[in-house]
């Protein structure tokens, strides 16, 4: 028999598994994966985009560009070849002096000489920028792509380009060394204007070689290739540029390249930029050329053969050049203004048919080159106009009466009471609307703004086309007299509204722009828009050319009178006579003129009606002769029940006077003593209007208006001052009361009696407060006699032919101020 044999073998139960372990697991096959899908997808990328991909070789082999060429309005005359027959002149590496190689490589990739051609760290930077702005706006290159995009490959912003250009610079980076690339990047890379490579660049700006540049020069040039028209040294943004040099030679410390005693020098060196040359209307054609640049990019203008129709009137543009250089120098000598700017628009189309930035473009001791047209300035006065058209608005009119009184308007938010002051020192009391901005004085027109409001005013002027009015909370009631700042050309465009009755027609400077091909890419129609009320622009226009309202203060035959042609003129002056402004207007041409210092230095009392005036009145003369003499069109008559806006200071009040107190008549006073008197109701504006509806019901409580009793003081004081109103009293008469009233008595005859023929004797007696002047003794109506001594008594012959029946004896006691009784006593005559 067998046995059982028993088990010695003990079961061993599996361990249960980890679930992070297994997660884990998979996890990391899904990656291997996933990596391994995307190597797959790359090269597939690469691939693809690699089978159509120029040759590189095409970086020395490649077809020149064309040149973009920007017209005056008649396509005709050649304003500027953006770069014409490109200046290249080729150099080799060892003759670009290691200045402009480490600038270059500061400014563009400071990591040039570690990586093979691209920035993985950009690359992803910008891709996730891009995602996030939903577009290709920033590209993370490196010069070696740089270098591709401005040679062999097109310009537009796609995911396809930038995918080529990747490839093509891994590709170069392997065909060519690093000095190579450099090399060809500095040979060929765009610096502005005609000047491709570095010795072009050289000979352009500076007038000499490449090798002969210094540090600072390498590093201005070297800020250039970024944007070369936006940081163009002779463009609206030199500032910008100097910024960008010295942050070139900073971060040139940081890598080495050179010490902080270099770059400090460098900072402090004055460079002079050679003249470019075949330009007219240089500031014009640089305004021209910023906004093709940002509209078609850098490249397409300097390359793409654009051809550009403007606006410019060329035969305007050299009147305005020359009245600018002249009336300049004129200024310089006189007030020590060394600048001028005049810009001229067609109102009825936006059109800008002249534009002058300075008195000579090259001329670096002025910063010729910035264009003031386009520079923020305060307008002083000139600002004027957008607020009193908004308080026409509002319901107030030309003959809207205002006290030019000078006036503490309170804080002015600078721990310091605003009291303005016209620029004369003088104050001309009352007067209207009209007479106030046609002579441009300044307490009137901080008023006007009060009443027409600071935000209603802000936007009368951005919609009249004023773009820079955008911190309405640091503008006080100073707005209008210049506190803040506007552009030139921004002002012209908005004060052409007024010219075209409110019509606003957006600026520009471009008709038509074609492509090398002669395809339309834009061509600009004329839309206008109602941005103002007719009857409020024609008020503005007869008030501005009101020549007899401007006379008192500018006289008869200023600059702003052009004779039998009807002109709309307003000049401005800061206080500090920084800047000085001329904007005025017939209904086809409106024209500005500043003049200054572009330093904001200060003139030598200089003034808008001394400096800017006579060259924009040469302007205007010269621009509108033998052309069609227009007039302005008259507003509609303006009809209210309201003194204070129909030119009157307010209403009248009667009063009656006791002649011998002085006080206010009662029914005591005896009525030869009342003396009536016209008092005048003068008040300032808030009594008899309320700010927001001037048309409509007086306000119940004036005073409640925070200005009321700032106004109103000045006001009363100026009144009594001048004698208009005397002081009117406020007690009452007090010498002809009761209580003073003589007490009378007749004493003789002392009863109703017969009297038949003869003789009567009268007796009185009679006393007062303020004594006995007299009595007067009646009979009948008939005074028959006065006794002034006591006693009171008067002897009286019965008169032939008395009639039968009852008479009357009357005695009146007066005293010495006129108080009178009267007492009476019958008799019968038979």
């Amino acid at each position: 028999m067998f046995k059982k044999r028993k088990n010695n073998y003990k079961v061993i139960k599996p361990k249960k598994r980890s679930w992070v372990r297994e997660l884990f697991k998979v996890l990391f096959l899904l990656s291997i994966i996933g990596i391994m899908c995307l190597v797959i997808a790359v090269l597939g990328a690469f691939a693809y985009f690699s089978k159509d991909l120029p040759n590189p070789n095409k970086l020395i082999d490649r077809s020149i560009a064309e040149s973009t060429k920007i017209y005056d309005k008649t396509g005709e005359i050649l304003l500027y070849d953006i770069h014409g027959e490109e200046k290249r002149t080729l150099i080799p590496f060892d003759q670009i002096p290691d200045y402009i190689k480490q600038a270059t490589i500061t400014a563009e990739d400071d990591d040039f000489y570690n990586h093979y051609g691209i920035d993985l760290r950009g690359i992803l930077r910008s891709l996730w920028i891009n995602i996030k702005g939903h577009g290709i706006k920033q590209g993370g290159s490196t010069i070696t792509q740089q270098l591709i995009k401005n040679t062999i490959l097109s310009h537009k912003r796609t995911y396809t380009r930038k995918t080529k250009e990747i490839i093509l610079a891994l590709e170069i980076e392997q065909k060519f060394s690093k000095d190579e690339i450099l090399q060809m990047y500095l040979n060929e890379i765009s610096y502005g204007g005609m000047a491709y490579g570095i010795e072009a660049a050289a000979q352009s700006f500076f007038g000499k070689s490449a090798k002969d540049l210094t540090l600072a020069e390498s590093a201005l040039l070297a800020s250039l290739p970024k944007a070369p028209t936006y940081y163009s040294p002779f463009g609206e943004h030199a500032d910008k540029l100097k910024t960008r040099q010295e942050n070139i030679l900073q971060r040139m410390v940081a890598l080495h390249y050179i010490n902080q005693q270099d770059a400090d020098s460098a900072k402090k060196q004055e460079l002079t930029y050679s003249r470019q040359g075949g330009i007219k209307a240089p500031h014009f054609v640089m305004y021209i050329k910023q906004y093709l640049v940002e509209k078609y990019g850098e490249i397409e203008v300097e390359q793409g053969g654009l051809k550009v129709i403007t606006t410019l009137n060329m035969d305007l543009q050299k009147i305005a050049e020359q009245v600018v250089k002249e009336g300049a120098q004129s200024n310089q000598k006189k007030y020590n203004a060394s600048n001028t700017a005049l810009c001229a628009i067609d109102p009825k189309t936006g059109a800008i048919l002249a534009m002058v930035g300075s008195r000579d473009y090259f001329d670096k001791d002025i910063d010729g080159n910035v264009n003031v047209c386009l520079r923020l300035r305060q307008p002083g006065s000139s600002f004027k106009p957008y607020t009193y058209a908004t308080a026409f608005k509002a319901g107030y009119t030309p003959s809207t009466v205002l006290f030019d009184l000078e006036t503490n308007f309170g804080p002015d938010g600078s721990g310091n009471d605003y009291i303005p002051h016209n620029y004369t020192n003088k104050e001309y009391g009352p007067l209207t609307m009209r007479e106030a901005l046609a002579q441009s004085l300044n307490i009137p027109a901080v008023k006007t703004l009060y009443l027409a409001g600071i935000k209603n005013t802000i936007a009368t002027a951005k919609n009249m086309g004023i773009t820079t009015l955008n911190e309405p909370e640091r503008y006080g009631l100073a707005l209008t007299l210049g506190g803040a700042e506007v552009k030139l050309l921004d002002h012209v465009s908005a004060f052409g509204v007024f010219a075209t009755e409110g019509i606003s027609y957006e600026k520009t400077g471009i008709l038509k722009v074609e492509s090398s091909n002669g395809e339309i890419l834009e061509e600009y129609t004329a839309k206008g828009k109602r941005v103002l009320d007719v009857q409020i622009a024609r008020l503005i226009n007869d008030v501005l050319s009101d020549n007899n309202a401007r006379a008192p203060l500018f006289g008869q035959y200023s600059k702003l009178y052009l004779g039998a042609r009807p002109v709309a003129a307003k000049t401005g002056t800061t206080n500090d006579n920084r800047d000085a402004w001329t904007i005025g207007y017939t209904p086809s041409l409106t024209a500005g003129v500043w003049a200054g210092n572009n330093d904001n230095s200060r003139m030598k009392n200089g003034t808008g009606a001394g400096t800017a005036a006579p060259i924009w009145n040469e302007f205007m003369t010269k621009a509108l002769e033998d052309t069609e003499i227009e007039k302005f069109s008259l507003p509609a008559p303006i009809e209210t029940n309201k003194p204070v806006l129909n030119g009157q200071l307010g209403g009248e009040t009667r009063i009656k006077i006791d002649k011998i107190s002085g006080k206010l008549a009662t029914e005591l006073t005896p009525p030869d003593l009342v003396e009536e008197r016209i008092i005048k109701n003068v008040h300032n504006i808030l009594h008899w209007v309320k700010k927001d509806n001037p048309q409509g019901d007086m306000p119940n409580n004036p005073s409640r208006d925070s200005q009321y009793g700032k106004w109103e003081e000045a006001v009363q004081a100026w009144a009594v001052k001048t004698g208009l109103i005397s002081h009117v009293p406020t007690e009452y008469d007090n010498v002809h009361t009761k209580e003073n009233k003589p007490s009378l008595e007749i004493i003789s005859p002392d009863k109703t009696i017969m009297i038949s023929s003869g003789n009567i004797v009268i007796q009185a007696q009679a006393s007062a407060p303020l004594g006995i002047k007299q009595l007067d003794f009646f009979f009948d109506a008939d005074l028959i006699g006065t006794d002034k001594t006591e006693p009171y008594s008067m002897n009286f012959n019965l008169p032939n032919g008395l009639s039968p029946g009852k008479h009357t004896i009357k005695i009146k006691a007066y005293d010495s101020v006129g108080n009178m009784t009267e007492k009476r006593k019958e008799v019968r005559f038979e």
